[in-house]
This record gives structure tokens, sequence and C-alpha cells, in this order.
């Protein structure tokens, strides 16, 4: 039998496969599984259990950000214009959203 806490978790978790890679993606505010308003900027942190990663990576989601404008500033053919993996995998849920690595550089 599962236990209530792994059908209603208390915080939320999601189990990623990333470029064919298991990693788990979370987040300590339990106000994002019941507020929506709570979706406008906040913590997801990201652990994949590979050699690269020495830390959990805190990254910052922004939901509301204006991305048309980063799109502006940058050509068209920039190597930065292409997103990592994960944060197309973010955007899954969080449509248009911009994900700042805090510092950390992207290693998914």
């Amino acid at each position: 039998q599962v236990s209530p806490g792994l059908r209603t978790p208390r915080l939320p978790v999601w189990l990623c496969s990333v470029s064919g890679r298991h990693s788990v993606l979370f987040g300590t505010d339990s106000r994002l599984l019941s507020d929506w308003k709570s979706e406008r900027i906040f913590h997801l942190y990201f652990y994949s259990g590979q050699q690269e990663q020495t830390q959990t990576a805190q990254l910052t989601i922004d939901t509301h950000s204006h991305h048309w404008e980063e799109a502006q500033k940058e050509d068209a053919c920039s190597p930065r214009k292409r997103h990592p993996a994960l944060e197309m995998a973010i955007r899954t849920k969080w449509a248009g959203a911009t994900v700042s690595w805090n510092g950390t550089d992207p290693f998914f």
C-alpha cells in the first residue's frame, strides 16, 4: 500500500529524465502545490547525481519575465540562444518562464 505522503506530497518534487539521465527537481515551498500566486518567482533545486555536479543547483524560475526582451538582445545564431534541456523541461510546466542558474554553469 502506498503511503499518503507519496500520493499527496507536501513539497513539489519531479523525477526527471533529461537527455537519458535521471534526476530530481524539487522545491522547498509547499505553496507551489496549492497557490498559483506563488508561481511568480520561486526557487527549484536540481540534483542529478552525476560526477560533474558537486552540489545541488539552485534555480530561480520567473514565470512572468519578458522573454521577448532577451530575444531582441541576442543574435539569432548566437550559441547562447540555445537553452539547456532542463530549462526546456521546466518550460513544459511553466511556458515562457526564464530560468536563472544563479552563477552555476548549466550542466544539463
